[in-house]
């Protein structure tokens, strides 16, 4: 079924559905193989070290901290720290190594990672979008990679059946992805802040004189030159970072190495499981708080899944088995035996775990500090899911892909590189990420309080992970009943044991990314719910093709030179604010095309698939009319074009369009008619020239300033959403035409109210 320009529901022929219907086609895009996504070993090789420098910044500094959190008040007991160690290998092993780097990496959306990756993986299966725009055609489509449930496993499509007539499970699985994202954004305020501070605090080991008033403005002045170095781009930066790492990671070996042969080598007992128990029954209650503590070791772990985009599986699994793992294993072992020694310097081991030999060679010591910054600013600079290295802060690419969702306003989006894709910087969302950062680093001043909040976003994350990860092998991988009860049973166990633990710390920390994610996860349910509603409004009052035509044929109505573009989330048919223009404003221009912008759930759309168009009214009757519908196309993680590139590439199109048009036109009459096919063509190649024509008299831009308001009648919360929350939002942020570039000279802004 389709939906006609007058939005009557009607069934529809092929050849009707290949000309006139947008809905199908508009998700046909070619599956397009990622950098990185095979190829030989010593490609691999090469992602594998590079990977060091961009996946591993937030894990790889976590022993500057995880010892100091675990124990705040001290170590009670030896043994204690025997059975700490055992704790933060095994979730070195359980989480990182079992769950992601050997289970998760796998549930890739065509080489992406990340919550959207598995929430669009699953869309693509189930249709759970809560945006109408989703059609029976979807599971058609070539790159959408969708395998039907075989005979032998109903299980899948009985899952699917359920997702798809449940609203409450589409609520959910929505409710989550946000929640993911809120929490991975403030990931990205509490990363910078916690690795920075940890980082500087090695400056007082040679200036005792310091104080940690003056460690925290230190640490204050290093944030704002990272954040403000966001809007030029660090791609060169980034690249360097990978040797950065990579020498840390072998300094901390090295020192682990030395420490646990000159202390006590005997702690390696703690490859004993036996002592975890030993632990809990010693401490009880005080145990199960530490583990908030130590669930700190593995910060930074979903970079592994979220950075996949321009690495591969092989690359991840050999940086993080054969460099991270070791090199953290036998720091954390070095840092234990020291402190079996000196159980009073737990609260700042990394720097009095340094052997005395580098301290005696100044410069040494002084290069391990600096080592030590760089790689705590790499952490800040990693609080999330990057696509490249030197990336935006990690929370700063989240709100272009919640974009996708349409729980988000479309938001400028500068590109730092040329050379890579995925590097971008977002002037509003960066300015309030680094000034939370900021806030958070003189309001909590030590690593261990910033420690209880990021230990939430950290868990949280990990959970929403198990629970799509869960979703994806039902309905996708359609495993084994048993393998999906044992993942869920064990990481899930493990994840609440780590979350409830951390919890108790709510009053002291904790509540900083709950109050965090509240209030963004209210922001971005209050557009997604107006988006959707203000989509079905104008859905249900699309102009029918008869209207069209006679607002065309009206006697007041002029054509004017130049080509328009109209704006609208439609992907069929005419917006209502099409006649409120054509009443204000009594003129069409020569060319004007309906323009739609859809984000797939699908990471990217190869430019040469990017526009679909179809005409508004039947070319045979009124091709003289000029007037097209199309479709752009993107990606989750695609990035719009500037308005100059982007009109050029779409007459470009368009001209294509109109020259395949007529070539299956001919192919439809009578192929002996010689004098019928050049018609055709002499009208493809004039209207071919008119376009060109048109477009060197300007372009103009038209967008809808849609004034939405509740209807009458409406409750009292539905008003305050829409008339307060909803119309806050639209006012102070980046207006539409900003977002996409638009030229002030060449805007048109139309005016329109919804009640909805």
């Amino acid at each position: 079924m389709s939906v006609q320009e007058d939005g009557a529901a009607r069934p529809e022929p092929d050849v009707l559905r290949r000309h006139d219907s947008l809905y199908g086609d508009a998700e046909k895009v070619s599956n397009n193989k990622r950098h990185g996504a095979g190829g030989s070993w010593a490609r691999t090789l090469q992602l594998a070290f590079q990977s060091i420098g961009v996946v591993y910044g937030d894990v790889g500094t976590s022993p500057l901290y995880v010892y100091s959190s675990t124990f705040p008040n001290g170590i009670k007991h030896p043994d204690d720290l025997v059975g700490v160690l055992s704790l933060i290998l095994y979730t070195l092993i359980l989480i990182p190594m079992v769950k992601y780097v050997f289970i998760v990496l796998y549930a890739n959306d065509n080489g992406d990672g990340g919550t959207f990756a598995l929430y669009s993986l699953i869309s693509r299966h189930a249709k759970i979008r809560m945006i109408p725009n989703d059609q029976t055609e979807d599971a058609n489509v070539s790159n959408y990679s969708i395998e039907a449930p075989s005979s032998q496993l109903r299980r899948a499509e009985w899952v699917k059946q359920k997702l798809e007539s449940s609203n409450a499970a589409k609520i959910a699985l929505f409710t989550i992805t946000i929640l993911g994202t809120s929490m991975v954004m403030g990931d990205g305020t509490l990363t910078p802040a916690i690795s920075v501070l940890s980082a500087v605090n090695g400056i007082r080991e040679k200036a005792p004189n310091l104080t940690q008033s003056q460690v925290v403005w230190i640490s204050v002045a290093i944030l704002f030159v990272l954040f403000s170095m966001q809007r030029f781009g660090t791609d060169k930066v980034g690249y360097t970072f990978a040797p950065v790492i990579s020498v840390w990671f072998l300094l901390i070996a090295g020192i682990g190495m030395y420490n646990l042969t000159v202390h006590e080598i005997t702690i390696l007992r703690a490859f004993n499981p036996k002592y975890i128990v030993d632990y809990f029954r010693r401490n009880g209650k005080e145990a199960w708080v530490s583990l908030g503590g130590v669930v700190l070791c593995i910060t930074g772990t979903e970079a592994m899944f979220a950075d996949l985009g321009h690495f591969n599986i092989r690359a991840i699994q050999l940086s993080f088995t054969c460099v991270l793992f070791p090199s953290v294993a036998l720091c954390y072992m070095g840092q234990a035996a020291y402190l079996r020694k000196f159980p009073e310097n737990v609260g700042d081991t990394f720097y009095r775990s340094i052997p005395e030999m580098c301290e005696l060679m100044g410069g040494l010591y002084y290069a391990m500090c600096s080592a030590t910054v760089l790689a705590g600013v790499r952490g800040g600079d990693h609080g999330g899911d990057h696509r490249e290295p030197g990336d935006a802060v990690g929370g700063v690419r989240h709100p272009v892909q919640a974009l996708s969702l349409g729980c988000f306003p479309r938001v400028e989006v500068v590109h730092t590189s040329n050379k890579y894709e995925g590097q971008v910087y977002i002037p509003e969302v960066n300015f309030l990420i680094g000034a939370a950062s900021v806030a958070v680093t003189l309001a909590f001043q030590t690593t261990a309080n910033i420690g209880n909040a990021y230990g939430i976003c950290v868990v949280t994350v990990f959970s929403i992970t198990t629970h799509l990860m869960t979703v994806v092998m039902l309905l996708i991988w359609k495993v084994r009943l048993p393998f999906i009860a044992a993942f869920y049973a064990a990481f899930g166990l493990a994840e609440f044991l780590y979350l409830s633990s951390i919890l108790s710390k709510f009053a002291e920390g904790g509540y900083l990314p709950f109050c965090f994610s509240l209030v963004l996860m209210a922001l971005m349910a209050t557009w997604h719910y107006v988006h959707v509603k203000r989509y079905w409004y104008e859905l249900d009052r699309v102009v029918p093709a008869a209207e069209t035509t006679a607002l065309l044929a009206r006697r007041d109505v002029r054509r004017v030179p130049g080509v328009g573009l109209l704006y609208s989330e439609l992907v069929q048919g005419i917006p209502p604010v099409f006649p409120r223009l054509v009443d204000k404003i009594p003129s069409v221009h020569a060319v004007f095309v309906f323009m739609s912008i859809k984000h797939l759930p699908v990471p990217r759309v190869a430019p040469a698939e990017r526009f679909i168009f179809r005409r508004v009214v039947g070319a045979d009757a009124c091709a003289g009319h000029r007037l097209f519908r199309c479709v752009a196309r993107y990606g989750y993680t695609d990035q719009l074009e500037g308005a100059k590139e982007f009109a050029a590439f779409l007459l470009d199109r368009l001209k294509v369009f109109v020259h395949e048009e007529s070539v299956f036109a001919c192919s439809r009459g009578d192929n002996d008619d010689d004098d019928a096919m050049r018609r055709a063509q002499a009208m493809a190649e004039e209207e071919k020239r008119v376009i060109d024509a048109e477009a060197e008299r300007g372009v103009v831009y038209l967008m809808g300033e849609a004034n939405v308001t509740a209807a009458a009648g409406s409750s009292v919360m539905k008003r305050i959403v829409v008339n307060y929350v909803y119309t806050f939002l639209r006012k102070n942020l980046r207006e539409g035409h900003k977002a996409l570039s638009v030229p002030k000279d060449q805007l048109l802004k139309v005016g329109i109210t919804y009640e909805i």
